[in-house]
């Protein structure tokens, strides 16, 4: 199952594929996230939880200090923007149109297509994997941010932490939402590469109606 996530055709034969607020929110999140992660590495780096470091040429800050600095500014900014996304997502019907439905079923179907070659890529649609990978990397952004408070003043929300396991819980909650996203962010990367008409719609919002499938 696939949902088309424009409607609104123009004159030149090009359909309305991501809203405004949609890429403008959209390129804020990659900046906030971006600084997140590698100024997150080099915090990971001063206290690992593993027995492994991040090398320091892929990491942001300098120092502990710089490193906090990035990764609180840029907390804010991906807090504020989330926020803006979804009540965007909720009253302007962008998650019904785009999201839903969404059913284990229909994942699964889709799973099972992409492994044997036969899903579809197509502009403007959005197929039910990854409309799954979406809603859960909007999760993962939540937990991350909570997670995050709690790491940042366990004492002011040790409410909320105490559902995490603590601050060292949070911590670990922490790291495996970051990296889910990283995987996620790959392979968006990867699947961008693949078919690459799909980048220019997230930079003008439009698209040709002409679908291309791949597959079949």
């Amino acid at each position: 199952m696939t949902v088309q996530t424009g409607t609104t055709v123009a004159g030149d034969g090009k359909i309305l594929v991501h809203p405004l607020m949609v890429r403008i929110t959209h390129w804020i999140n990659v900046l906030a996230m971006l600084t997140m992660i590698f100024s997150g590495w080099r915090i990971y780096n001063a206290s690992p939880i593993f027995n492994f470091k991040f090398p320091a040429d892929l990491t942001l800050g300098g120092w502990l200090g710089g490193a906090l600095q990035w990764h609180f500014a840029a907390m804010w900014v991906l807090a504020l923007n989330g926020i803006a996304y979804l009540l965007y997502g909720l009253f302007a019907g962008h998650f019904k149109s785009n999201f839903l439905p969404l059913t284990p079923r229909s994942v699964f179907n889709e799973f099972t297509n992409a492994l044997r070659g036969k899903i579809a890529h197509e502009v403007g649609v959005y197929n039910a994997v990854q409309r799954a990978a979406y809603v859960g990397v909007i999760c993962l952004i939540v937990i991350l941010v909570l997670s995050g408070l709690v790491i940042w003043k366990s004492v002011q929300f040790q409410e909320l932490g105490a559902l995490m396991g603590g601050y060292e819980g949070a911590r670990i909650l922490h790291f495996f939402a970051m990296t889910l996203i990283v995987l996620f962010i790959i392979v968006h990367v990867v699947m961008v590469a693949l078919v690459p008409r799909t980048f220019l719609p997230m930079l003008t919002g439009h698209a040709r109606t002409t679908s291309h499938g791949h597959g079949g």
